[in-house]
Parts: structure tokens; C-alpha cells; sequence
């Protein structure tokens, strides 16, 4: 695989990363109350866990745009890959978080005082149907036609 197609490939998935982990963080933590990152102590820690969360979305993010920006000075920008990576590190990072984090490690739930079931089951297929297309997209454009972009 060349170096440009693995660069728009890495930079769709920290922009997938980010852009999940602030939707997360945004509307699950600061809009709905739902859960902060880390439950499992008080509310002062859960929300330092928040801001924590809320950096590493930053900076996934930013460093994305740097090399997106970096990519397309270059004109070496592919808009089919970038949005593969895209949804591959969106469908990741969100069936990570709700197998590894919701369930193995019990750092947090989606919500609390409900039949998480139905919760789980959308946040965990979601995922993996972000996952698996954009799997599928960085699969057929690993070749690289740039006459997307």
C-alpha cells in the first residue's frame, strides 16, 4: 500500500475516532446526563474523566485536519478512502466503548435505571455497521484512484 493511501486512510479514522467521542461526549455526557467516561466513583471524578475524554477527541480531530489539510496540499487527497477511514474508526471506537468499556471493564452504561438492552443493541450494531462499510470502502479503494477527491 502506498504511503498517501495509508495517510488518507489514517486520517478518515482519528477524524471517525473524534467525531464519535465528541458526539459521545457532547449529547450523552453534557446534554442528556446519562453517564460520565468514568462512573465508578463520584460525579467531581466523572466529570475530570469527561475533560479527559473530551482531549483525546480534540486531538484525534485536530491531528486528522492537519493531515487532511497536508494531504490536500499535496493533491493526493482520496474522498472515498478518507471517508472509509472515516466510518472504520467511528464504528471502532464505538463497538470498543460499548463491548470493552460498557461491558467488560464497567467503567460506564449508556444510561442507568433502565432496560439497558435495547440501548445496547442499537449502540453495539451501530458500530459494527459503521465498521464493516467502512472496512469495505478502504478494501475497494486500496488501489487509490484519486478521481474522487
Amino acid at each position: 500500500m502506498e504511503k498517501r493511501q495509508a495517510l488518507n486512510a489514517l486520517s478518515g479514522v482519528l477524524f471517525g475516532l473524534g467525531l464519535v467521542a465528541f458526539f459521545d461526549e457532547t449529547v450523552f455526557h453534557q446534554l442528556l446526563y446519562w453517564h460520565h467516561f468514568y462512573d465508578k466513583s463520584t460525579t467531581d471524578i466523572g466529570l475530570v474523566s469527561d475533560g479527559i475524554f473530551h482531549s483525546f477527541s480534540w486531538f484525534a480531530t485536530i491531528a486528522s485536519l492537519f493531515m487532511f489539510a497536508d494531504l490536500r496540499r499535496k493533491n493526493v487527497f482520496y474522498g472515498k478512502r478518507w471517508i472509509g477511514g472515516i466510518l472504520t474508526g467511528a464504528g471502532a471506537f464505538q463497538l470498543y466503548d460499548g463491548t470493552v468499556q460498557h461491558k467488560l471493564m464497567g467503567l460506564h452504561q449508556i444510561r442507568y435505571g433502565v432496560n439497558i438492552l435495547p440501548y445496547d443493541l442499537v449502540w453495539n450494531i451501530t458500530a459494527a455497521a459503521m465498521l464493516a462499510a467502512g472496512i469495505m470502502l478502504l478494501i475497494k479503494t486500496r488501489h487509490g484512484v484519486k478521481a474522487d477527491a
